[in-house]
């Protein structure tokens, strides 16, 4: 599976780029914009999503947009889960900062198996 990064702190995005990479996945990214998100979003099956990032507050639009557009699953990876509230329709996970492997590896998973059921079922159709 593909997993964009979407985190504008370093040392967090090379985290979750090695658990991605430990767990068997393809990693594209990091990137720290709404614009570079966007620009490799064709290529992502799911993206690790920050709600802050370096232009903003723009997480939240940012994943509602990956969802609609372009079918990526989202999952948020934040300091501010509250910020979320009670989830953005299409969200897979809110996972909360400081995280464990364990904890990306098992959404990731879920991420996966979702999407091997969804291709199952286009398949039979």
């Amino acid at each position: 599976m593909k997993v964009m990064i979407v985190e504008d702190e370093n040392f967090i995005a090379l985290e979750l780029e090695r658990i991605a990479q430990e767990a068997g996945h393809q990693t594209i990214g990091p990137v720290s914009t709404v614009e570079q998100a966007l620009a490799h979003a064709k290529r992502s099956d799911v993206a690790l999503v920050d709600l802050s990032l370096s232009d903003g507050m723009s997480g939240a639009q940012l994943a509602r947009r990956l969802i609609d557009r372009h079918g990526v699953d989202v999952i948020f990876v934040t300091g501010s889960p509250e910020n979320v509230g009670h989830g953005i329709e299409g969200a897979l996970d809110v996972i909360s900062k400081p995280f464990t492997d364990e904890r990306i590896a098992s959404a990731l998973s879920r991420a996966e198996e979702r999407r091997k059921k969804f291709d199952s079922s286009k398949a039979a159709l």
